[in-house]
């Protein structure tokens, strides 16, 4: 598992970002993409179709994208069979493993800000009203869902180095570490780098 600082050993062309819910695998997807002219798949709005209801094409869709050589998504819906597809066609894991007061406090920005705009967010959803977002099953509540599942990646990742050997992945323990990251593969490939926007809508 390699650190912000260590090289790769190649330049991936299909790309996973990993992380708990708040910590920024959208955003980061982005930058990656325009970083090295990846194409990045939204998987959220592969899944979420009208209402919040799972699209049953999500499997055939994410299947049909992992074909592709480039592209780069979030690691998500692991439960639903994504692991079947998406670890054995990429190149790179980029886990986003940040402090809890981070993550917490992206995500409550993120919650609210949506809630209270009413952002139009994948087929058209809108994020539900601040009374029932923090209420309910951490099905229904993100902030459960992000308690409940801190340790997922810490406890998959030696799982997932063990199962998929050709995996690389970078380990990257804050915000500033990312930056650190990704300037130093800008560099590598005389590429630039934007700066990060205010926006990010995985779950």
């Amino acid at each position: 598992m390699l650190s912000a600082d260590d090289p790769l050993p190649l330049t991936p062309q299909r790309v996973l970002v990993a992380g708990v819910s708040g910590s920024g695998k959208t955003t980061l997807s982005g930058r990656i993409a325009r970083l090295w002219g990846l194409r990045h798949v939204e998987i959220d709005g592969l899944f979420h179709g009208a209402d919040w209801t799972p699209r049953p094409e999500f499997l055939a869709d994410v299947r049909a994208f992992a074909g592709e050589e480039r592209w780069v998504t979030e690691w998500q819906y692991t439960s639903k069979g994504t692991d079947e597809i998406l670890p054995p066609r990429a190149h790179l894991a980029v886990w986003l493993d940040y402090p809890y007061r981070v993550v917490r406090s992206r995500l409550l920005r993120r919650t609210i800000g949506r809630s209270v705009l009413r952002t139009r967010l994948w087929n058209d959803n809108v994020e539900r009203p601040i009374w029932r977002t923090f209420r309910g099953s951490p099905e229904e509540n993100i902030l459960a869902w992000q308690t409940a599942t801190l340790g997922k990646w810490a406890e998959r990742m030696p799982v997932v180095a063990a199962e998929f050997p050709h995996l690389v992945i970078v380990r990257l323990r804050h915000p500033r570490e990312a930056e650190r990251w990704l300037r130093a593969q800008a560099e590598a490939s005389g590429a630039s780098i934007a700066p990060p926007k205010r926006r990010s809508r995985e779950r």
